[in-house]
């Protein structure tokens, strides 16, 4: 009972927050709705960042990743804070510069509409079959384990997914559809410093559950024990993340999502100024580097405490189990009522973004190109309202044998490799044409999908023999290859039909685009401290 109370509390108060944050504002124009007003201040920035992209598939998924195999699963979140120092140093100041309001915007600028009609389609896509349902699904995953909701109704689990899924979806949408950005901000915020307590508190007790009360004398016993865990390379045969990929994929993936990805730079798009936003986003970055102690430590302390318990196919209950052994009743309603707020920042921020790409990409691009602000606001609404059912419907039908978080990845995959090639090459030459562009942004995902999903036996058996290996060659291996072969194409293809006017930038005046002083230094002092955790932790 008094965790219900504590959950009922938490997330009352924050949309409490949010609403007394936005209630004089006005969301009849685009940029109030969209962009909040382009008001946003750093701290509000990093907090939207970091439960924007942290979510229950982080949680529950990685954590349950590193109890099935190392923490080398946690270059997912260590190489993200280098991609963030790009997009702080280099991305951002170009796109305040323009004024953008959506990535596809810079791509219509570059290239042409249609280009950003493709763009537009390809991000929407991939919201609606990867990010949306999943993060819907590991949160239901992660209350029925702690609540055991489906015990606590008298129904059957699959019944009681439905009922969570469709419950937090259906809170997440009104934040999205009603509040705009700058409520999803502010909630994000919120979230985020109960994320960050909640979610360091849960490896402290439980070194101190393993070392007697000592919480240094359980990380001691833990590190000692399950040593091979704490191989941050992952070279070990079969390992599920190789650390070669860092140098090939990783990278591809980092840059897409954190320097180019609608969903995540939207927050920094709605920047007061290029200060706030370049503060922002290194804040978010040095947070980042809390990750591995939030989202894989638990799941070997887990694995040292339950690897009698659990078998490898229950990964998905080890940090849930976790969770409800060390917490009290009080906390782990407040940590419940942290999940929970974590997904709505994820879903109705992805939302919001997708709202953005169709009123101003498809809507105003192709149906209605005199909408004014109030029309482009309800054709995002409207936008919102249909991904997020179809994300609802399709949540429980996602088959849960394998890992999610890679899952996730893996169909994210099929577009990053493609869409960072054309917007890394509309940014750095002059001569490559829209043809290119829209041939490489169609192309692109096809050839990635015939490689890693249609033909990948095949595929697997061909490069093995190359390589001389019998190892299997891990999906971001391929998408470094495809983003390569995408590159190339483009070359090509531009070679034959080059772009005939050059394209420049113009400087909107939109926002103050005088850069914070110190980012340079901060972006240092990260990539360092990132750097430190291989050099310490490699075996």
């Amino acid at each position: 009972m008094l965790a219900l109370v504590t959950f009922v509390a938490f997330t009352a108060f924050v949309a409490i927050v949010a609403y007394w944050k936005t209630k004089d504002d006005h969301m009849d124009s685009s940029d109030a709705y969209f962009l909040g007003g382009r008001s946003l201040t750093a701290w509000v920035i990093a907090g939207s960042l970091m439960l924007t992209n942290l979510s229950t598939e982080h949680l529950v998924g990685l954590n349950a990743d590193a109890f099935n195999h190392t923490i080398a699963v946690m270059a997912w979140e260590t190489t993200a804070a280098l991609a963030m120092v790009v997009t702080a140093l280099y991305f951002l100041p170009r796109y305040l510069k323009s004024g953008l309001t959506t990535i596809p915007e810079y791509l219509a600028n570059r290239f042409d509409q249609q280009t950003r009609t493709i763009a537009s389609l390809l991000f929407l896509f991939s919201y609606v079959i990867a990010i949306l349902p999943v993060v819907l699904l590991f949160g239901a995953t992660g209350l029925e384990s702690l609540f055991d909701v489906s015990a606590t109704f008298g129904i059957s689990k699959p019944a009681a997914t439905w009922l969570m899924v469709w419950g937090v979806g259906t809170l997440g949408s009104l934040y999205a559809i009603f509040g705009g950005l700058k409520a999803v901000a502010i909630s994000d915020t919120v979230n985020g410093v109960g994320f960050l307590i909640a979610g360091l508190l849960v490896p402290v007790l439980a070194l101190m559950v393993v070392g007697d009360g000592d919480a240094w004398a359980g990380l001691q016993e833990v590190y000692v024990d399950e040593r091979p865990k704490f191989d941050i390379t992952g070279d070990e045969p079969g390992s599920f993340l190789p650390f070669g990929v860092l140098f090939t994929g990783m990278i591809v993936n980092q840059i897409f999502f954190w320097c180019t990805n609608q969903s995540i730079i939207q927050r920094a798009l709605g920047a007061k100024n290029l200060a706030e936003g370049q503060k922002g986003v290194l804040i978010a970055a040095s947070f980042k580097l809390l990750g591995p102690f939030i989202i894989v430590l638990p799941g070997v302390i887990a694995y040292h405490m339950f690897k009698n318990e659990l078998a490898p196919e229950d990964y998905l209950l080890a940090y849930p189990m976790l969770v409800k052994t060390v917490l009290p009743d009080a906390l782990v309603g407040f940590f419940a009522a942290v999940m929970v707020g974590a997904v709505l920042s994820t879903f109705n921020s992805v939302l919001n973004s997708s709202a953005t790409l169709f009123s101003q990409g498809i809507y105003r691009g192709l149906i209605n190109p005199s909408a004014d602000g109030p029309t482009m606001v309800r054709s995002g609404r409207y936008c919102s309202v249909a991904l997020a059912l179809i994300a609802m419907g399709f949540a429980p039908l996602i088959d849960t044998s394998g890992s999610l978080f890679n899952y996730l990845q893996k169909i994210n995959a099929t577009f990053f490799g493609p869409m960072l090639a054309v917007i890394l090459l509309g940014m750095t030459t002059r001569f490559v044409s829209a043809r290119a562009a829209k041939a490489g942004m169609v192309l692109g995902p096809v050839i990635f999908y015939l490689l890693v999903f249609v033909f990948a036996d095949s595929v697997q058996v061909f490069f093995q023999g190359i390589l001389g290996t019998e190892e299997n060659i891990h999906f971001l291996h391929f998408l470094a290859l495809v983003f390569v072969v995408t590159t190339l194409l483009i070359l090509a293809i531009s070679k034959i039909y080059p772009a005939y006017t050059g394209y420049r930038e113009v400087y909107t005046n939109e926002v103050d685009i005088t850069p914070w002083p110190h980012a340079r230094k901060a972006g240092a002092a990260i990539s360092v401290v990132t750097i430190l955790f291989y050099v310490l932790l490699a075996q």
